[in-house]
């Protein structure tokens, strides 16, 4: 197997020195899966200041030298090398309390999490696979490098990354692992929201992660506690076919894999256990449920610490998975004021997952509707119609010179804009004959 050529030239040059040296972990993972590296960790028993002075020539990053790792820039791309090492304990089950170097490479990889991660190759392209990790691959299996208890002890994030890689990956996890997955998961509670957070969107947009959501409930409902009640929840709706927990989870796997449609759909049905009435009938109502459920989407994002931008457009997203949609001009162009295109367009893809996750909807139907909208919304945008307060051809100066002032120019404007996106034509004559006329009769 021919390494790319930096990479080549960074282990000759170590052991051209007199050092091991070796690429380790998920690049070497992500080449027998005949995927292309996104990046490239390379090891070696050179100590911190005989890596820089392998390397004395090269541009060097040094911020990660007290931990063992100098970051070489070859070629316009860095790449980071590790003094082997073995961990201490970890007090905090997130970080070693000490580590020390080591001269082997196989202490160094028996250190690592899963048997898939802790495999080397070496320049000639030869492998080190001391933990069988090339028979995981080919039999898609997840397990921890010795003994899964210890590993999730020392890091209980690996218990979320065992998660995340079998979702992405879409392989199984082995069973001695999977038992202490589901004994040990409470320890995640000692994990940072923000690393939290970073596990579970790759999770929520990998190939696997139905048959992650449906296998470990308890798992996520204990990181996102407001989805527990829907675990097993009956609807008791003649539309809706599955249990609220099902229907998430189908409804998750019909939109496109991007975090924000991805943990829309995991949120969007979360108030329903909380609004439900029933009628004479027996039959379930959920009156209400998108803007409780936002209620609830809004304390998650503020706990796994979501960016502003991802924050606001999930919960504006859930409070929208159940609007009105329709291809009539007027109810495009009141969407369009109030979501905007993109919004707009996933909320387009968050009805068709939606419907389509209830089990009582025609998916062909489904689909037939959502290219219908999709086109009606085409054929609107080329007309480039007036649907903001900046495509009105009459603006706040105008009205000021007919005397309005403060807060009376905003409701006029806003006013203007509906009536436009009603029929008013959009000229500026019109426009101020109608805020005229609308004077007269007041």
């Amino acid at each position: 197997m021919t390494l790319p050529q930096p990479v080549q030239t960074l282990l000759s040059r170590l052991h051209s020195s007199g050092f091991s040296a070796y690429a380790v972990g998920g690049c070497v993972r992500d080449i027998l899966l005949g995927k292309q590296p996104h990046d490239w960790d390379l090891c070696t028993n050179a100590l911190p200041d005989q890596m820089e002075k392998v390397f004395s020539s090269e541009h060097l990053v040094k911020t990660g030298l007290k931990h063992g790792t100098l970051t070489v820039v070859l070629d316009h791309q860095p790449f980071e090398i590790t003094t082997f090492r073995t961990d201490g304990t970890y007090a905090d089950h997130r970080h070693p309390d000490f580590v020390s170097y080591v001269d082997r490479i196989d202490q160094d990889l028996s250190r690592r999490d899963f048997t898939i991660n802790a495999m080397a190759i070496d320049e000639s392209g030869s492998f080190i696979d001391l933990f069988n990790g090339q028979r995981d691959l080919r039999k898609k299996m997840i397990r921890c490098v010795g003994i899964p208890e210890q590993r999730f002890a020392e890091d209980a994030l690996r218990i979320l990354r065992a998660l995340r890689f079998a979702s992405v990956l879409d392989f199984q996890i082995e069973p001695e692992t999977d038992l202490a997955i589901r004994s040990m998961y409470p320890a995640l509670r000692l994990i940072a929201a923000e690393r939290i957070r970073e596990e579970l969107v790759r999770l929520l947009c990998g190939q696997g992660v139905g048959r992650i959501l449906r296998s470990y409930p308890e798992v996520i409902t204990f990181l996102i506690p407001c989805l527990a009640p829907t675990v097993g929840y009956r609807q008791d709706n003649p539309h809706h076919l599955y249990t609220v927990w099902e229907h998430t989870i189908r409804a998750v796997e019909g939109v496109p894999p991007d975090p924000v449609l991805r943990f829309t759909m995991l949120l969007h049905d979360s108030g329903k256990p909380f609004t439900r009435t029933t009628d004479a009938s027996g039959i379930g109502h959920y009156a209400g449920h998108p803007a409780f459920s936002a209620r609830l989407a809004s304390d998650m994002v503020k706990r796994l610490r979501f960016d502003r931008v991802s924050s606001d457009r999930i919960i504006r997203l859930v409070e929208a998975h159940d609007i009105s949609l329709s291809t009539d001009r007027k109810l495009l162009l009141r969407r369009l004021n109030r979501y905007g295109e993109d919004d707009l367009r996933s909320i387009f893809q968050i009805h068709l997952a939606d419907r389509i996750a209830t089990g009582s909807r025609n998916p062909d139907h489904a689909r037939d509707h959502f290219q219908n909208l999709n086109t009606a919304l085409d054929r609107l945008l080329a007309e480039q119609p007036c649907f903001t307060l900046k495509d009105l051809n009459l603006h706040g100066e105008d009205l000021i010179e007919l005397g309005f002032k403060g807060r009376e120019i905003g409701e006029k404007l806003n006013w203007l804009l509906k009536m436009v996106m009603d029929g008013l034509p959009n000229e500026r004559e019109t426009l101020l004959n109608a805020i005229r006329l609308k004077g007269d009769n007041q």
